[in-house]
């Protein structure tokens, strides 16, 4: 007589769906905050649907996907899982307004072995943060609860967002001319760039990150969430024409400049104008890091630049005070031949 054979399920493999539906409970009022007026229909189906808001003329839409890198091995390692959502919408509604977009919404990706419904709430909720403070609605995501693809407890998060702008109103760079001003937008921290070599630092140091640096912990300044500048960049640049932004992620001043520079112009930046936040001099001295790789890894102190007019720098950077921004003057456009490095820091 032959042996019965267990009967499996989805469970036994590993996929949890009752913990799914729970996440899905969970994060439903936090979803519900971030909504627009545009948003057709709540979570739960295919796709989601989003009309395009009234005003515009000749809209244009403008997609962007990221991630948070290894900000998110340290987050997970000291358990703190609240506040890498901004982290994921932050870099990716910042990248959208470097061409003047108007972030729309947001989906996100959470990938795991094992789903802790706990954890993935905390992420989410942080996503739902990161929306509330750029405007913009998330729409839905796909939680992958996926066994042997990952070490347990570890997961991965993606974030895909999709903006809008006036077509005539597009920020290309193109535009940008020897004579304009750079404005700099301070960061928040490190933001979400240049952890594999922040833990690094940490390996070699054999840093106890409760450690305090000024009145924080070396955790609390390496994952303060990267801040949004969303809302103060379009109610400046309501009032103001810029020329170019740039959001300063990974590659630093040097590589990330030179995108939305014409090839003819450089940026010459200031470097006495600000003093680096004390996490970046404690990074460069720990690592022993050179001035010139700070300025490739980091953003030092400076989230996103703005090149506007000359005559437009006192305005710019009244409205983006008025907004909460510390900003100032860092610099300028000059001519530039083809020899010349498009980034000085003097």
């Amino acid at each position: 007589m032959s042996e019965q054979k267990q009967s499996l399920s989805y469970k036994d493999a590993g996929v949890d769906i009752d913990a799914g539906n729970a996440l899905v409970e969970n994060i439903k009022g936090a979803v519900k905050s971030t909504t627009r007026p545009e948003v057709m229909g709540g979570i739960g189906g295919f796709g989601a649907i989003c009309q395009i808001p009234a005003g515009y003329k000749e809209p244009v839409l403008i997609s962007g996907t990221d991630g948070v890198g290894t900000k998110l091995r340290l987050a997970i390692d000291l358990k703190r899982h609240d506040t890498v959502g901004i982290d994921l919408v932050a870099m990716c509604v910042n990248d959208l307004l470097v061409l003047g977009a108007e972030p729309l919404y947001f989906l996100d990706y959470y990938a795991t072995a094992k789903l802790d419904v706990n954890v993935a709430s905390d992420v989410v909720k942080g996503i739902a943060e990161g929306c509330i403070q750029s405007g913009c609605a998330l729409v839905g995501g796909e939680t992958a609860e996926m066994p042997g693809m990952y070490h347990p407890g570890d997961y991965d998060i993606a974030g895909f967002c999709t903006g809008i702008a006036e077509k005539s109103e597009l920020i290309t760079g193109d535009n940008v001319a020897a004579g304009d001003q750079l404005i700099a937008l301070g960061s928040s921290g490190p933001h979400s760039n240049g952890f594999s070599l922040i833990r690094k630092v940490l390996e070699v140091n054999n840093t106890d990150t409760s450690e305090m640096l000024g009145d924080r912990s070396i955790a609390d300044h390496l994952l303060e969430p990267t801040k949004i500048y969303v809302k103060s960049t379009l109610a400046m640049l309501k009032e103001v024409k810029a020329n170019a932004l740039s959001h300063i992620t990974g590659g630093g001043f040097w590589e990330n400049i030179p995108r939305v520079l014409p090839k003819n112009t450089k940026a010459v930046v200031d470097g006495s104008s600000w003093q680096w936040p004390e996490i970046f001099n404690w990074l460069q001295e720990k690592g022993n890091i050179t001035t010139h790789e700070m300025y490739r890894t980091f953003n030092c102190g400076v989230g996103m630049i703005i090149v506007v007019p000359s005559d437009k720098v006192e305005q710019s950077i009244e409205i983006l005070t008025a907004h909460g921004e510390n900003a100032w003057h860092i610099g300028e456009i000059q001519a530039a031949n083809d020899t010349e490095e498009q980034v000085v820091i003097n």
